[in-house]
């Protein structure tokens, strides 16, 4: 019996720098044996990942702003993803993030629909939740304590939970690349941070802890790799006099070098759905410390994160350290360093003066990002689906599998399964 794929539609607003759209790319990559799968976006502007042998659309309505020119945005971007609908007609249509979300739901021409929640900022609307659960078949979450705070707090039932996936081969090799622009940093203990130029990473922090363990480490080093101007940062340096010890390396469309090069992975952020800058850090075999937010950090670094999310204390944890959310409010005066800022200092000089310790943080960080591979990705969404693994490697369904696949397939695939 010839094979049949469905067909899958994924829908993002751009592909710049960020973690959806990171797990965009790669869920087509890891779904192109299984699905005849296409990409449709807003935007094309900056595209930071590479599509190449992907099929990609740009439905060309770019965001706006303004509260009018927004809401003519979603006009446009509907009747384009519709239109798009009905020519493809797939049998499952996949967003990712707030706005993509609410065009998919607004365009149910056929097929599932599901809806992804990839960050804890996504909570802060409760009416929009509710709106895109009503109208999705499965709404997905990238974590198990954003899926229980939607049923617990919402009374949103149709829920699955969907780690994000990593390739930890393909990050080895990508590490092996080094850019001839990267600074050498041999000799250097360098702590590594990711992200963009965003006030929720809070950046400034690291900045004021390493200024803090300059003369007790005075190998140590800060490179923070993302989107951004960071003048505001680059300033601060200068004012505490260790512009010298601090490197921005900017946007890298492959930054596992740059992580590689590192002795230790810090992030402060307030907020996270699940980062994948940590885990991918951890695959480079970075010890990590991560502030414990919502929703993600202690999922990935505790085996028993329901007894740890949340908790503000130094955690030291299976897979790395969880440490607390710091004050979030900006303050980039030199002359004002924090306690929790000397407490996070005093943590970072201990582990870069024992390698013991370090040592056994990297052992345990690849052995947990390795838990996260593609293989276990694909069957996940394979099982949400309803779609069995038999019929791919064999082509046919069982009976049993039919009635499970039913709805879904049919429609297209009504004679195929027939035989």
């Amino acid at each position: 019996m010839e094979q049949v794929k469905p067909r899958l539609l994924l829908v993002v607003p751009m592909l710049h720098q960020g973690g959806f759209e990171r797990v965009c790319v790669r869920t087509a990559r890891i779904l192109r044996n299984d699905f005849e799968v296409t990409i449709a976006m807003f935007s094309d502007a900056d595209i930071a990942y590479d599509i190449n042998g992907l099929s990609v659309v740009n439905l060309d309505v770019p965001a706006q702003d303004g509260k009018l020119k927004k809401m003519v945005n979603v006009v446009k971007r509907t009747v384009k993803l519709r239109k798009l609908k009905k020519k493809l007609r797939p049998d499952l249509t996949y967003s990712f993030g707030p706005t993509a979300n609410l065009i998919n739901v607004l365009t149910p021409v056929r097929g599932q629909i599901w809806t992804g929640i990839r960050s804890y900022m996504d909570m802060d609307n409760p009416s929009k939740l509710k709106l895109f659960a009503k109208r999705s078949d499965q709404v997905i979450c990238c974590s198990e304590v954003i899926a229980h705070e939607l049923k617990e707090k919402l009374g949103i039932e149709n829920t699955e939970v969907l780690y994000n996936p990593y390739d930890g081969s393909q990050i080895a090799e990508n590490a092996e690349k080094k850019p001839v622009d990267m600074p050498d940093f041999t000799g250097k203990k360098v702590i590594v941070s990711m992200g963009r130029e965003d006030d929720c990473k809070e950046f400034w922090h690291l900045i004021k802890c390493l200024y803090l363990i300059r003369e007790k480490v005075p190998e140590a080093m800060l490179c923070i790799i993302g989107d951004g101007s960071f003048s505001e940062y680059k300033e601060l340096a200068e004012k505490l006099g260790i512009a010298d010890r601090v490197c921005f390396a900017g946007l890298q469309k492959n930054p596992f070098p740059w992580l590689s090069a590192g002795s230790l992975y810090v992030g402060t952020s307030s907020m996270e759905g699940f980062p994948n800058a940590l885990v991918e850090a951890m695959s480079c075999r970075l010890p990590a410390v991560f502030s414990n937010c919502m929703s993600g950090p202690a999922e990935i670094l505790s085996d028993r994160f329901e007894d740890v999310v949340g908790k503000q204390e130094v955690l030291r944890e299976r897979y790395g350290i969880l440490i607390p959310v710091m004050d979030d409010q900006k303050n980039l005066d030199p002359n004002e360093i924090t306690e929790e800022e000397k407490q996070l200092a005093a943590l970072l000089e201990e582990l870069l003066t024992e390698e013991a310790k370090l040592q056994e943080l990297s052992r345990c960080a690849k052995e947990r990002a390795d838990q996260f591979d593609d293989r276990a990705y694909r069957d996940k969404i394979l099982q949400i689906a309803g779609l069995s693994k038999m019929w791919y490697t064999t082509g046919a369904l069982t009976k049993w599998e039919s009635c499970r696949a039913g709805f879904f397939l049919f429609a297209r695939h009504g004679r195929a399964l027939a035989g």
